[in-house]
């Protein structure tokens, strides 16, 4: 018995010190606040607001070189094989469940709507910026999942922060997906608390405007075939005489010269410091720079250093062909959009002696990376993250028009665009509108998608990856002259591991949810 009581007072005695150490190490955090006590200030909820602009930013990168890699706009580039595998892989449709793109694109989205489903489950509707950081927030949800959509069809609906039990959702069915992404968009129109710019030629407005959700609404309404709604909502934003076609130089459209412009509809600011310029990396413009290492460059208007780009996601000759095949080989758009190789020697730019290149002796001119855009070191630009522009919405609104059978409507978006690029008129099909698009648009991250959605990636893409262009310098040594040709080698003998199969009209969930996730099941034929 005495026993007993000695076990038992020693339990007691150990219990009681346990609670007194719990009790002095319970201190209060300080500057530390849950969820139970954020979000209640205006100040908090634009905090929240704005972290989902910085979470878009931050997606950039893998975002854009993905979905170019994917296109048959663009060769991986670079300046030798395996110089960036990740990205051939992409390019070649070589890619599996592991690759790094992918996952990271879809990691992105996620994030994105955790941050909106925060805002969404804590900011109370008491105020106008409490309000607008709402519908913020349901736009950037329906953002995030029109993408996961449109690259992986079905996929886990998180509509609400999840609680641990609910963190292995297996996956949704497409129309309710839309119908959320629909929703979503509805309510941050009609809410009446989405920004909206004065006039045509205001380039303070860099939130999210009821027009760009109006645009994201209709575009989600052209790929469910709801041509007539696509087309009432995308006339409105055109109507609304808020947006207009830059009408600057052309070339200039993607650097900082044009930054916020009339033809802008979402741009990432991109803020330069001198005292902290590594405070804004920007790889995607070194990256997709032209492969200076192995490039002379004596032009001033580039930037000095030779490691000023990588050289990948360079134009293929085919986009190339189709440009010359609309516009002549002095097209004014053409030619405000890539270069030749003979154009960039008369410019002072050219391959050294004895170096090779993944390249077809095509140069990205509208993405070119101009000294004024890196002003302290080569890595650093200041250039905006370009998301989206008016010259979409015009081309969007064609094709919604034109299904619809508002033929008049549908020529008017279709010539505004063809206009500027100094064409004749030309009556909207749907080829015309596929080629506009296409030139338009080329390296601006839309063509992937587009072309899955018309069912045209399989005959487009099914030999991509056979062969490699290499631009070799052949002259061997200083007294040599230049003697610069395109050559093409094949990599890739077995079919099966290069080239668009079907399996690939939709991307494979990231190989990390599978292992996470039990009941998550991957696309067919991966």
């Amino acid at each position: 018995m005495k026993n007993r009581y000695k076990y038992l007072l020693s339990g007691m005695l150990i219990c009681m010190a346990m609670s007194s150490c719990e009790e002095k190490l319970d201190i209060p955090q300080k500057g530390v606040l849950d969820f139970s006590s954020y979000y209640q200030t205006d100040e908090q909820a634009d905090a929240a607001a704005n972290a989902l602009y910085v979470q878009l930013k931050g997606s950039y990168y893998n975002y854009t070189m993905l979905k170019n890699a994917l296109s048959d706009d663009v060769w991986a580039g670079g300046g030798g094989r395996n110089d960036n595998a990740e990205l051939e892989g992409c390019n070649e449709y070589s890619f599996g469940s592991d690759q790094s793109f992918i996952r990271g694109v879809w990691e992105s989205y996620y994030s994105i709507i955790y941050k909106a489903n925060v805002i969404l489950g804590h900011v109370n509707p008491e105020s106008d910026i409490k309000n607008r950081a709402i519908a913020e927030a349901k736009f950037f949800r329906a953002f995030a999942y029109f993408d996961l959509i449109s690259l992986w069809g079905e996929v886990p609906l998180v509509d609400h922060e999840l609680s641990p039990a609910e963190y292995q959702m297996p996956k949704t069915s497409r129309d309710k997906l839309w119908t959320l992404v629909e929703k979503d968009l509805t309510d941050a129109i009609s809410s009446g608390y989405l920004a909206e710019k004065s006039d045509v030629n205001d380039n303070t407005t860099w939130r999210i405007t009821k027009q760009l959700a109006q645009t994201m609404l209709g575009k989600a309404y052209l790929w469910q075939n709801k041509y007539e709604e696509a087309a009432e909502i995308l006339n409105e934003v055109i109507n609304s005489g808020k947006y207009a076609l830059y009408q600057g130089p052309y070339e200039d459209l993607l650097t900082s010269i044009a930054e916020g412009n009339s033809e802008s509809m979402l741009e990432s600011n991109r803020v330069l410091d001198m005292n902290n310029p590594f405070n804004e990396f920007n790889f995607f413009e070194v990256m997709n720079h032209w492969r200076m290492d192995n490039l002379e460059a004596a032009s001033p208007l580039f930037y000095e250093y030779k490691e000023t780009g990588w050289g990948f996601n360079v134009p293929q000759k085919k986009l190339y062909d189709a440009f010359v095949a609309e516009e002549g080989v002095d097209g004014y758009r053409l030619n405000h959009t890539m270069k030749t190789y003979e154009q960039m020697t008369d410019l002072g730019v050219k391959l050294q002696k004895g170096k090779t290149i993944i390249n077809e002796g095509l140069f990205a001119w509208k993405r070119r990376y101009l000294a004024t855009d890196a002003p302290i070191t080569f890595w650093c630009s200041h250039n905006n993250h370009r998301w989206m522009r008016y010259a979409e919405v015009l081309l969007l609104a064609a094709e919604a028009n034109y299904l619809a059978g508002n033929q008049s409507e549908a020529d008017d978006c279709l010539n505004e665009v063809r206009e500027r690029a100094g064409l004749p008129f030309k009556a909207a099909t749907m080829e015309a509108i596929k080629l506009e698009k296409r030139l338009e648009l080329c390296f601006e991250y839309t063509r992937y998608q587009d072309i899955i959605r018309w069912g045209d990636a399989e005959d487009l893409l099914k030999d991509q990856g056979s062969l490699t262009p290499m631009l070799v310098n052949k002259a061997s040594s200083a007294e040599d002259p230049d003697n610069v040709v395109v050559e093409y080698v094949r990599y890739n003998t077995d079919p099966a591991r290069f080239g668009f199969k079907p399996k690939h009209y939709l991307l494979p969930i990231p190989a990390t949810e599978l292992r996470l996730n039990p009941n998550m099941v991957q696309n067919d034929g991966w």
